[in-house]
């Protein structure tokens, strides 16, 4: 199944909501920090992707629940998603599973990071979501990850016993893994990492044979490489004035 996966077009740093997509594949996937859910500009630029393809799946980055609680944040999407003609072409991933086909599942949700202790305080300081997300704390965000996490490892493990057959791609906003091949070299052992991934390759969402591709953002550094049995896909195109220059929005990805 082919897929555009794109992330962290972050448009509010735009004039307007104006980027172009154009279509090359059926479904669409945004990985998060597509813009602010507070911009009135925001979901009639998804409600445009959606006619342009079959699905568009859609999950949180840290961007778009700024200046609401995360609660109130799932709910306006919600209620847009119940507004559509057609609800079933948007697939929120909040710890939500969406059969592609006969063969695929898409597992996703945002996936927290695990910030570390050691880090807690550098990671509360330099990221806003802790002072422009309602309610959001370290502490919240941990919760958060724990939950995603918890939540993946179940899913994976009965899809893996109880449909052997199917293969797993899983999309979400935080990496999922330190390797070097996913981590810009500029922030290599920066005092902030656990803010963006945290290394997964020991958990049963990413051992399990079943799972063979990971799609993320949040980093700004785009990848394409496989890791024990699993495809490591990023396609970010980061802030208005310093797009990353291997972002390629028409790429096709066949998962």
């Amino acid at each position: 199944m082919n897929f555009q996966i794109i992330s962290d077009l972050h448009l509010e740093t735009h004039p307007a909501y104006d980027f172009e997509i154009e279509r090359t594949a059926p479904y669409l996937a945004l990985l998060g920090d597509i813009g602010h859910l507070e911009h009135a500009q925001f979901f009639p630029y998804v409600e445009e992707l959606l006619s342009r393809f079959e699905a568009v799946f859609l999950l949180f980055g840290n961007h778009e629940p700024q200046s609401f609680t995360m609660d109130a944040a799932r709910r306006r999407v919600q209620a847009f998603q119940d507004s559509l003609d057609a609800p079933a072409s948007l697939v929120f991933l909040s710890q939500t599973r969406h059969d592609v086909s006969d063969t695929l599942t898409v597992l996703g949700c945002t996936l927290y990071s695990h910030i570390l202790p050691e880090q807690d305080q550098a990671v509360a300081a330099r990221m806003s979501d802790f002072r422009t997300i309602t309610g959001w704390t370290t502490q919240t965000h941990n919760r958060a990850h724990r939950a995603d996490l918890a939540w993946l490892n179940a899913q994976v493990r009965q899809i893996e016993q109880r449909e052997p057959r199917r293969r797993i791609a899983i999309f979400t906003h935080h990496a999922p893994s330190l390797d070097p091949r996913a981590v810009d070299p500029r922030y290599a052992g920066s005092a902030v990492t656990s803010g963006f991934a945290t290394d997964l390759r020991d958990q049963p969402c990413w051992t399990s044979p079943a799972v063979t591709a990971w799609a993320f953002g949040h980093t700004h550094y785009n990848c394409d490489f496989e890791l024990g049995g699993v495809r490591v896909i990023a396609n970010q195109k980061g802030y208005y004035l310093s797009p990353r220059d291997t972002f390629c929005p028409g790429r096709v990805y066949s998962l």
